[in-house]
């Protein structure tokens, strides 16, 4: 799954990537959720997108 979300985000370090997936399943697991790889690769997606997208535009 790290590796799906890496290969989908190449801007983002593998590092960030990782911790935000096991954030994702940290998180899930305080609430008491029924996790699955399914919906931490889900809502890890999400999470990166929303940091993708809040990155300020490069300068050229």
């Amino acid at each position: 799954m790290t590796d799906r979300l890496a290969a989908e985000f190449l801007t983002v370090p593998l590092s960030a990537v990782a911790r935000c997936v096991a954030d994702t399943w940290a998180c899930g697991e305080h609430l008491g959720l029924d996790v699955t790889p399914e919906i931490v690769e889900r809502v890890a997606r999400e999470r990166l997108l929303g940091l993708v997208n809040s990155a300020p535009p490069s300068r050229r």
